[in-house]
């Protein structure tokens, strides 16, 4: 992780209803799972998504990445390392790295843009943005 970007760690435990018939957590619980760990991300830094609502903006995800390595069981407890990856876009991406007992299990990759109160596309960053990224002390 370089000095700019932000981490943070959100611990997990697999529920018996994440499991498929092949007793393993069914691939779309990862996308699930990125959200949880990004909400504790944003919240752990002061822009919450009840906080940009507030604000007038929304941030729906454009772009999803997911990379299975290993399975999760019913039981296992993981983590997942959420990290802010910097962009001088009017964008937010986030890395997701999921971790059982120091093993790889998933890595994946989210991009969100940000939307007014119309729908519209902002091409810049919101101004509370700017001020969360400063001090967040990440450059771009």
């Amino acid at each position: 992780m370089s000095e700019n970007n932000l981490s943070s760690i959100t611990q997990f435990r697999v529920k018996f209803r994440e499991c498929d018939p092949l007793k393993i957590v069914w691939h779309g619980n990862y996308l699930k799972y990125f959200e949880d760990a990004r909400e504790d991300f944003c919240a752990s830094h002061g822009f919450s998504y009840q906080d940009v609502m507030k604000l007038g903006y929304s941030t729906p995800i454009v772009k999803t990445n997911c990379e299975h390595k290993l399975p999760l069981h019913f039981g296992d407890k993981f983590e997942i390392e959420t990290t802010f990856k910097p962009t001088a876009a009017a964008k937010m991406i986030f890395e997701y790295k999921v971790t059982k007992n120091d093993r790889v299990v998933c890595t994946g990759e989210t991009i969100q843009v940000f939307l007014d109160v119309k729908g519209d596309l902002v091409l810049n960053n919101p101004p509370f943005f700017l001020e969360r990224k400063s001090k967040m002390a990440i450059e771009k």
